[in-house]
């Protein structure tokens, strides 16, 4: 009895154990965690609406994978303000953490750049690169006033202080940066107590490697642990049409196509016809005033350069005796040192690029001018005009009191002489009245 309860209570026991083993997962049908997944996209630019815009795209697509975290590897000399706050905006609200990185080796985030690098919520620099220099200067390139160039900086050194206060780094120099363009090396921003950057790394394995477990404070005030080990990192490169448009939004590019575009366009004029000119002329006009319409344009420069090419398309009709080419030269080379009115120097238009686009525009068209002024002194070609001076054949003699014929470009003329001249003579032609040729010996 009591083996066959034994049994029994075995049996029930080795029952339950499977039924158990049976409702429980094995270990391959565990799920298996998904790798983190890193958008990663490179800024090598200015910072201008076309970046800008490829940067908050960027953020947008980042937030909407519900990426662990996004790099922005940057290289900068600086940028315009607006599309700088614009960028800054959009990271402080994005849902995914943001990391700012300086590299490779050599590389610098000056000026507006800085000014991302405090808004990160990872800022991190490789060896060899600088960070800072964030003084704002006056648009055109001038110097400000005593009380502008103060409020300027006042505006920026507070939004500076206000990033890095709310991102716990260091305040003091973030405003030393604005204030006093002072500048600061990888070593230097991290040693500083609190740091300005909170990784040095030589590369962006290597930052994610740093990364890895880290507590980052976000700007609302929430943390959140970085799980970048193993991860999948996925790169976000410009679209073609951003990147033609940051090709040609760079201030060179849209005065050169500025300059192609007018001088066809002339040339087309002054050669009705040409038809070449005027199309080069004509599609490189319509990039710069898209580029152009992308950057901060003094239109007191767009003036000066139109009257620029005025005075030398005058020059044609009017003698001045070189006067009106030089207003031109001058015009051209006063409007477009103001055509980009912008705080970053690396959008300003720079002399050394200036001056051999203007000179060989203005030579250019004084070429143009004195080919045209020739043109006009050449004896006409066609009509009854254009018979004086020519050379051709008696075929009969000729005389004061005796009309002949002569042979001229294929044609019979009648003709007349103030002396003899025997058949198969050459004569000159002097005038005609009529039908009639006045001729002369050869």
């Amino acid at each position: 009895m009591n083996s066959r309860c034994a049994r029994r209570a075995a049996g029930l026991l080795f029952a339950l154990t499977g039924a158990l083993m049976w409702t429980l997962p094995s270990s391959a049908q565990r799920p298996v965690p998904a790798a983190p997944l890193i958008y990663s996209a490179e800024v090598d630019s200015v910072i201008q609406p076309v970046s800008a815009e490829y940067m908050t795209a960027t953020i947008d697509r980042a937030d909407a994978a519900h990426a662990a975290l996004l790099v922005f590897t940057l290289r900068t000399p600086g940028g315009l303000v607006d599309s700088t706050r614009a960028v800054v905006t959009h990271m402080l609200a994005a849902k995914t953490p943001i990391a700012v990185f300086v590299a490779p080796a050599g590389a610098r985030a000056a000026s507006a750049g800085f000014i991302l690098i405090l808004a990160s919520d990872v800022a991190a620099m490789a060896p060899g690169t600088h960070i800072g220099a964030a003084h704002p200067v006056a648009g055109g390139g001038e110097q400000m006033d005593e009380t502008m160039a103060k409020k300027a900086a006042q505006d920026v050194a507070a939004y500076a202080r206000t990033l890095a206060e709310k991102r716990h780094r260091n305040v003091a120099l973030a405003e030393q940066a604005v204030n006093d363009s002072r500048a600061f090396t990888d070593e230097e921003a991290l040693a500083a107590s609190p740091a300005l950057v909170d990784v040095v790394a030589p590369d962006l394995s290597g930052l994610l490697q740093q990364l890895d477990g880290r507590t980052i404070a976000r700007f609302d005030g929430s943390s959140s642990v970085l799980r970048t080990a193993n991860a999948q990192v996925v790169t976000i490169e410009m679209t073609m049409r951003q990147r033609v448009l940051s090709a040609i939004a760079h201030p060179n590019i849209a005065y050169l196509l500025l300059s192609i575009g007018m001088l066809g366009l002339t040339i087309e004029l002054w050669t009705p016809g040409a038809v070449l000119p005027g199309v080069v002329g004509g599609v490189s006009l319509l990039l710069a005033f898209f580029a152009l319409s992308l950057l901060p344009v003094n239109y007191a420069g767009l003036l000066l350069i139109m009257l620029g090419l005025l005075l030398f398309a005058l020059e044609i009709k009017v003698t001045s005796y070189g006067l009106l080419t030089v207003g031109g030269i001058t015009s051209l080379v006063l409007g477009s040192m103001i055509l980009i009115d912008s705080s970053a120097p690396d959008l300003r238009l720079s002399l050394r690029f200036v001056l051999p686009v203007v000179i060989g525009f203005a030579g250019i068209a004084i070429l143009l001018v004195r080919l045209a002024v020739a043109a006009q002194r050449l004896p006409p070609a066609t009509g009854a005009t254009a018979m004086i001076g020519q050379i051709g054949e008696a075929m009969t003699p000729i005389g004061p009191d005796q009309i002949g014929s002569v042979a001229i470009r294929g044609e019979i003329w009648q003709a007349t002489a103030g002396e003899s001249i025997p058949e198969r003579a050459q004569v000159r032609v002097t005038d005609i009245r009529g039908l009639t040729l006045t001729v002369r010996l050869q």
